[in-house]
């Protein structure tokens, strides 16, 4: 099975509502997207091919490489079907597997035994054909086989990925309640930030977003900080295929940008956090870091960028008055500090966007975990202006 070199149907994975961004993070690296839906894309490459969008993607969560569609009612269908796999010419023998799954068929009323029949099948045709089994277990950091079955139509795929690619590898110390990297990127993204102009970024926690913002505006792309994907474990691999992706990565790296990217926060512990995160990413020149409240920000009038918060939601239902100050605090700040900048509010509360005070002009869908979060976007003028307001929608399946 040469895997590495044929065409197949490849599934690149995200979460909800990042599907646009992630499109035209694929476009813009050279692929044809063969099909869009909500939680991805669809390609026609080669497993090698994967290894650059692997090294590449921020928004990306898993990119799966399908090697079998077939029909299956029960789950002795299924067995029969990955049994039929050469799954001697894609695991090492005396290698470690893991299967992953998404499964929604009416014969299955857990994920684990769909999981179980897998690995029963693929361990049953290892030891008839080689005398010997690979080891199995939940770790994602060997070969990982995935499997989608909806109904009877099911899909194997080898999951080039393994341990989820929405994070990025440098954020050694997570902070409190911090936004997942891929999410950040997502929501920088969505600014239409010029990666010149200031981005600032109050009450910044654990520093996700200014991060991401300065390794966006440098280039950095997240496969320079992770040397272990599962494509790595399967037969037929050519590391230097990797490492010449690696090169590549590291000569598109910006050394020396001329930008202003600063974050603050209240908390001397989450601005170290932020500091620490910050160099083990490469970027902590780039970024000043303030302790401070937030509306003593500084906040650059020369040059006119993005402010972007992503303040505490309290609770969805039911609104905290200390919160209730805070989020009208952000706007009076915004409306007074930041004039001729655009402004954004990532939340996840309804309740106290209201109490923000200023009229958004777009408002744009996300989700952080399960949570329904909005960004709301303020057109800061130095005179008062109203606009339209508008809700855009993430592409569909």
């Amino acid at each position: 099975m040469q895997v590495f070199h044929n065409k197949s149907k490849v599934i690149i994975t995200c979460n909800k509502r990042l599907s646009p961004y992630l499109q035209d993070e694929v476009t813009a690296l050279g692929y044809t997207i063969e099909r869009s839906f909500q939680t991805g894309v669809e390609l026609n490459i080669t497993l090698t091919e994967c290894i650059k969008l692997n090294l590449n993607l921020r928004c990306a969560s898993q990119i799966l490489y399908s090697i079998k569609s077939f029909k299956a009612i029960t789950p002795d269908d299924l067995y029969n079907e990955v049994k039929e796999i050469e799954w001697e010419e894609l695991i090492d023998f005396a290698g470690y597997f893991s299967v992953t799954s998404n499964v929604d068929n009416p014969n299955i009323t857990t994920p684990l035994f769909a999981n179980l029949k897998v690995k029963d099948a693929i361990v049953d045709r290892m030891k008839e054909k080689k005398g010997i089994r690979p080891n199995s277990g939940s770790d994602a950091n060997k070969a990982v086989v995935h499997l989608y079955w909806k109904d009877a139509e099911a899909d194997i795929f080898i999951d080039t990925s393994g341990e989820t690619l929405a994070k990025h590898g440098y954020r050694k110390i997570p902070g409190k309640a911090p936004m997942l990297e891929a999410l950040a990127s997502g929501v920088i993204y969505a600014t239409q930030w010029d990666k010149k102009s200031p981005f600032i970024n109050p009450m910044c926690g654990s520093g996700t977003l200014a991060i991401e913002a300065a390794l966006i505006a440098t280039n950095r792309a997240p496969g320079l900080y992770r040397m272990n994907y599962a494509f790595m474990h399967i037969l037929g691999y050519n590391e230097e295929e990797f490492f010449a992706e690696r090169r590549i990565l590291k000569d598109q790296v910006i050394k020396n940008v001329d930008l202003k990217i600063i974050a603050s926060d209240i908390s001397e512990d989450a601005v170290e956090v932020t500091r620490r995160n910050a160099k083990t990413a490469g970027v902590d020149t780039i970024i000043e870091f303030e302790v401070c409240d937030f509306e003593l920000t500084p906040v650059p009038e020369d040059a006119k960028g993005v402010v972007v918060f992503n303040p505490e939601y309290g609770e969805r239902l039911g609104v905290h008055s200390k919160l209730e100050t805070t989020y009208k605090r952000m706007g009076d700040f915004m409306k007074s500090k930041c004039k001729g900048y655009t402004g954004y509010i990532f939340t996840g509360n309804p309740d106290l966007a209201k109490k923000i005070g200023l009229k958004a002009s777009k408002k744009i869908e996300f989700y952080n975990g399960k949570l329904d979060c909005r960004m709301l976007e303020y057109e800061l003028y130095d005179g008062s202006r109203r606009l339209p307001q508008t809700e855009t929608q993430p592409e569909s399946e």
